[in-house]
């Protein structure tokens, strides 16, 4: 089953091997390090940190500059807005999309507006993957997931990653022969590098076992692509430089 998420989206490489250690294992920022900050004088993006699932809608909660306006945006169809309060606390509510959709998070203080380098996935209306893709980082999903939250592919490299319960010790991490004991961050969030692989293979985290699909067939990708593959979702998209992007999404739990 393949479904196309509603006009294009230019998306940043998610991979960036020099930007990312694996030697030793290093775990994913701390929740603290990725807060949303001014810098120079300038509008901040907002920052996405969850999701409810309510009744026929979605309400997704975060952090923002006291009193701006935070908007969802796609290329198409309407935008969803906040204001966030004194402490920069937003709430948006949305009535479920129609099958799958990709948003762009932005803050607007005045005439001034801040485009997040984040992308808000929403597949199957709520009911599949809720995750933020980010540029040259984890996916990071904000639904409820398993150890492995995401698998991000340039072709190049495999960035696994996932969210356990802080404080849990280090993680046991493996695929093809590979990996080691990873120290998730203080919220529990982890995140390695791995080799490539065309797939099938098997990832353990944590002594649970998931199969990588691998990069999937077909033309090269100009939007972007939502399918079920595997005991999971495939999302596939091309990179402002037309490089094919994959990220895998176990199935929640």
């Amino acid at each position: 089953m393949k479904r196309a998420i509603l006009g294009k989206a230019a998306i940043a490489v998610l991979l960036c091997a020099a930007g990312v250690g694996c030697s030793p294992p290093a775990p994913a920022a701390s929740e603290k390090a990725q807060e949303p900050a001014a810098v120079g004088g300038w509008t901040r993006p907002p920052m996405i940190r969850s999701v409810r699932r309510m009744p026929g809608g979605l309400v997704f909660s975060g952090q923002a500059e006291p009193g701006a306006r935070v908007v969802l945006r796609s290329d198409s169809g309407p935008a969803h807005a906040a204001a966030a309060d004194d402490q920069g606390r937003f709430e948006i509510r949305m009535t479920a999309p129609v099958g799958d959709i990709l948003l762009r998070p932005e803050t607007q203080v005045g005439q001034d507006a801040a485009p997040a380098p984040e992308r808000l996935l929403i597949i199957a209306g709520g009911q599949g993957p809720v995750a933020i893709l980010r540029a040259g980082g984890p996916t990071r999903r904000l639904d409820r997931a398993p150890p492995l939250g995401a698998v991000d592919s340039d072709g190049r490299m495999r960035l696994v990653s996932g969210l356990v319960v802080p404080d849990g010790g280090p993680l046991d991490v493996s695929a093809g022969g590979e990996g080691g004991p990873v120290e998730p961050d203080a919220a529990g969030r982890w995140s390695l590098l791995l080799t490539p692989s065309a797939g099938p293979d098997e990832i353990r985290v944590g002594g649970r076992a998931f199969t990588w699909p691998g990069e999937g067939a077909g033309d090269p990708v100009t939007g972007t692509r939502v399918e079920r593959a595997g005991a999971g979702w495939r999302v596939v998209w091309s990179g402002p430089a037309g490089g094919r992007q994959t990220t895998w999404l176990p199935d929640g739990e």
